[in-house]
């Protein structure tokens, strides 16, 4: 089987999610931010504030293509994986790309509870709102979207499991 790459907005749940699907289908989850903290061997605020967010980039980048070449996974991957045009051509080539969505109230209620995002910086709720309007569509390119909101998690795999299920089987990515 293909990777199943799951992409969105910080906070709409793709590593809980990506977490669950592979249980469920029995496939191996990586989680590209996990992989790169691994790699570097510090924390993601680390390398942001050490080297910036270019330097962040580019090892995303070459942590994903790593991951992706592997195979027959769910891999989650950060919010700001889509904004390399690379990134996403390497997602759809080596795997069936799967958006999550979620209201910017929900995205706000759960990311005000997380204190490690140093996109963040600067108050929850204003940062979401502006980067969620320079994020406008960078997630559309997905073949499968799903919108998290107010959804239990079961609901949430089943939907992705469904649609996945319904791409192959009508020969899709």
């Amino acid at each position: 089987m293909k990777n199943l790459v799951l992409v969105g907005f910080m906070g709409t749940g793709k590593t809980t999610v990506g977490a669950a699907l592979a249980a469920s289908l029995e496939m191996k989850h990586t989680d590209l931010d996990d992989a790169i903290v691994e790699w570097e061997g510090r924390s993601i605020p680390e390398i942001f504030t050490d080297q910036g967010e270019a330097y962040f980039r580019d090892v995303e980048t070459k942590r994903l293509a790593q991951l992706l070449a592997v195979g027959s996974q769910v891999v989650t991957t950060g919010g700001g994986a889509v904004l390399r045009k690379q990134n996403v051509e390497m997602m759809l080539e080596h795997g069936i790309v799967i958006a999550l969505h979620a209201t910017e109230e929900e995205l706000i209620k759960r990311l005000e509870k997380d204190t490690g995002r140093p996109l963040l910086a600067g108050g929850v709720a204003t940062r979401v709102k502006t980067l969620m309007a320079e994020r406008a569509g960078v997630y559309d390119f997905a073949p499968i979207q799903v919108d998290t909101t107010g959804k239990s998690l079961s609901d949430i795999v089943l939907e992705i499991k469904r649609q996945v299920v319904e791409r192959t089987q009508d020969g899709e990515q």
